[in-house]
């Protein structure tokens, strides 16, 4: 064994030009030597490729490694190739190559010349494939991604599925899995599915004590609050993922209208502008990417400093990877997520068409984000307990890198409800899933609890003093305590383990964390007349009111057709003392700074110095010019006098659509002359009484028009009027 070691340890330096082993490689490296069935569970950025590569190097025959990622294999690829004189060392065989290259490749095995072979799982099904592979030496075969075979994993691919039978008809080979992520229940689907269960298990620590992980809630001001953040970051490289395509592509041009470099990155994109965007990334020419999941996949930047999910994940292992993205280098690594329970409903949402099964696990892996966005436990420490790893948050490593170690939750003595929560455990015989198991606490009947007749049992709502929270709540932190533990064949149904029949035996104080409240967040979308950010300085706001109504008054027009109430809020908020500064508030424009803005300024600028109020520079988040190109194609179009249902349907927008961006334009302060439509709507006697209830109304309000006309006019009307009437008036 001895000239073995040194001799792996001789091929290292040779192949690699390493002088030592990291974490587990060595026992990996000798395992897969002995000819062992072997799975590797390692995080992201362990060393895990090296683990295969340099047996397959150093030993007789072809390795086989099936990996999911066409991408990711051409890398690997040309990273072997570069070690060594002979290009037929490796090999892709997939569905891109040509006639040509696929006799090549064979004839690089048959003649023993290749060493790695990685394929798609798609291409092992391949009758033709399968026969060429009979006839050849395999030395092991490497399954990358492991955890695709895993309905519970996160990246769950049904051609894995069948692997174990193809690798069957290869003989008698040894076979190595290997995962970056991997919950027990992971893990043991995919020793099944492979018909492995004698492999030996490498596990490393899934720790990383560089990682600080924070989660915040999620309001209306989320971009101006990641906006602050990346500017104290300044010069650093930062990830921002986001959910849908859409919202990558708003972000990224948010950030670039507030001076940060940034680019967008997803699937919508082309091939060409995807490499170029990760290129930039990579050579810093750019500080930040936006990106939806499909980023990251074989990204190797060591030193991205911040990692920040604007969406929730679906679980908890993409956010595990994704945030694992960050420090690599062992530097600082700031993970920083946004949370609000709407999120989670609209991933529900998504979920409900697809097979039931799906849903169930979906559901279940998305209440496990949940639980720790929500949770005041030590993240880390819920975290590595949900990949089955025991850490102590005391004098464990990187301890008091999260927000709620640094910032603690009140603790409450809760040994007696602990008993109660374990009693009911026991007592409703292990069938119960953590719902059903609160419901019977509290009281609540469902079809489960009806079905078994819980109902009707001595335990039915003994623990209603406490609401439904409190009792999540102090699931989740039994379980990390071990007390409780979650069914692996029937994931999420609650057993009671040997550690809480001891506690019922024998109780002793636990003391409990309260939960965060993330109660609904405000909604995001601003309507033209939309609500203000409710954090305004009431007491500028009533001066500010005094000065429109005076404005107003001078001019002969309503209050509104100088400002709008959310306009009026915004500058409570920002304080805007420059015309210019004027122009990033809320529904104003430049026409209506200049128009109107001069005495608004003054008034805030006298406000701010009497009472040494300390701007919010980072405040004036300027907003992106995404609407301003249909902005510009609507004037335009209005100026050519163009019919508005034709202007609507070559943007693809509906009608009220249309109308929202005209109200948006004119309360702005720019003109549009709509008269043309409007006399096609509209008589002269109409339009003047229209025009006549505006210009005595205390309000622009729509619903207050329509009670004073008694339906003689619709919705449509009352608002071009509208439109017409602040565009002369106030414009």
């Amino acid at each position: 064994m001895n000239s073995n070691e040194i001799d792996i340890h001789k091929e290292l330096k040779k192949y690699f030009g390493f002088n030592q082993f990291k974490g587990l490689q060595e026992p990996v490296i000798k395992s897969i030597l002995a000819q062992q069935n072997t799975f590797v569970i390692m995080p992201t950025g362990g060393g895990k490729s090296l683990c295969y590569q340099l047996p397959a190097l150093v030993q007789d025959g072809t390795a086989i490694v099936v990996s999911p990622l066409i991408a990711l294999m051409k890398n690997q690829v040309d990273a072997i190739r570069s070690l060594s004189s002979e290009n037929g060392i490796a090999h892709v065989l997939n569905s891109s190559l040509t006639k040509t290259e696929i006799n090549q490749v064979k004839k690089d095995i048959t003649s023993g010349i290749t060493k790695l072979l990685y394929v798609a799982p798609e291409s092992l099904t391949k009758e033709e494939y399968v026969t060429f592979l009979q006839s050849v030496s395999i030395s092991f075969v490497a399954i990358d991604e492991a955890h695709c075979i895993s309905e519970w994993g996160h990246d769950f691919r049904p051609e894995y599925r069948n692997l174990r039978h193809i690798i069957r008809q290869l003989g008698n080979v040894p076979i190595i899995g290997l995962t970056a992520t991997a919950t027990p229940k992971v893990q043991e689907d995919i020793l099944k599915n492979l018909d492995m269960t004698d492999a030996v298990t490498f596990k490393a620590s899934f720790n990383r004590p560089n990682l600080y992980y924070e989660v915040r809630p999620k309001t209306k001001n989320v971009e101006t609050d990641i906006i602050r953040f990346i500017k104290q970051q300044k010069g650093k490289s930062g990830i921002i993922y986001c959910l849908s395509r859409k919202k990558v592509e708003s972000i990224a041009e948010v950030l670039q209208v507030n001076g940060i470099s940034a680019v967008p990155y997803h699937a919508g994109l082309d091939a060409k502008t995807r490499a170029k965007h990760q290129d930039m990334f990579l050579m810093e020419e750019v500080d930040v990417v936006v990106a939806t999941i499909a980023f990251g996949m074989g990204i190797d930047k060591p030193d991205v400093r911040f990692v920040i999910h604007h969406d929730i994940p679906k679980s908890l292992e993409s956010y595990y990877q994704e945030t694992g993205r960050a420090g690599r280098d062992g530097g600082e690594g700031y993970c920083l997520a946004y949370y609000s329970y709407k999120d989670v409903e609209k991933l529900e949402k998504f979920m409900s068409g697809k097979p039931v099964a799906e849903q169930e696990i979906g559901f279940a892996l998305l209440q496990e984000v949940v639980a720790y966005a929500e949770t005041s436990m030590s993240r880390r420490k819920f975290l590595l307990h949900y990949f089955g790893e025991e850490f102590d948050s005391e004098t464990g490593e990187g301890a008091d890198m999260d927000d709620n170690v640094r910032h603690p939750k009140n603790k409450k003595e809760a040994k007696d409800q602990v008993v109660k929560l374990l009693q009911v455990v026991r007592d409703t015989k292990h069938l119960y899933k953590s719902k059903e198991i609160v419901y019977t606490l509290i009281g609540r009947v469902n079809a489960v609890i009806n079905a078994h007749k819980t109902d009707a049992q001595h335990f039915f709502g003994t623990g209603s003093d406490f609401e439904e929270r409190h009792w999540m709540a102090l699931i989740r932190q039994v379980l990390v305590e071990g007390l409780l533990s979650k069914d692996i064949e029937t994931y999420g149904i609650l057993k009671i383990t040997d550690k809480g029949l001891d506690f019922l035996q024998n109780p002793q104080s636990f003391m409990m964390t309260e939960d965060h409240d993330y109660t609904d967040t405000d909604d995001d979308s601003i309507l033209v007349a939309g609500k203000g950010s409710g954090t305004a300085d009431e007491a500028l706001m009533g001066m500010l009111r005094d000065l429109r109504k005076k404005v107003a008054k001078k001019l002969g027009v309503p209050p509104f057709v100088v400002f709008q109430d959310p306009s009026l809020e915004d500058m409570a908020l920002k304080y805007p003392i420059t015309i210019e500064e004027l122009t990033n508030t809320h529904g104003v424009g430049e026409g209506k700074a200049k128009k109107y803005g001069k005495d608004f300024v003054a008034l805030i600028s006298q406000y701010v110095t009497d009472n040494d109020i300390i701007r919010p520079d980072d405040l004036v988040v300027r907003s992106t010019g995404a609407n301003s190109a249909n902005k510009l194609y609507i004037i335009q179009n209005i100026d050519r006098k163009l019919p508005l249902d034709d202007i609507a349907s070559s943007k693809g927008l509906s009608m009220d659509a249309l109308l929202k961006e005209m109200e948006q334009i004119v309360y702005s302060g720019t003109k549009l002359n709509i008269t043309y439509w409007v006399d096609e709507l509209l008589d002269e006697d109409q339009q003047e009484e229209i025009h006549e209830y505006f210009m005595e109304s205390e309000t622009d309000r729509i619903e207050d028009a329509l009670r004073e006309f008694e339906g003689a006019y619709d919705i449509d009307e009352l608002r071009l009027m509208r439109i017409k009437f602040i565009s002369e008036v106030a414009n």
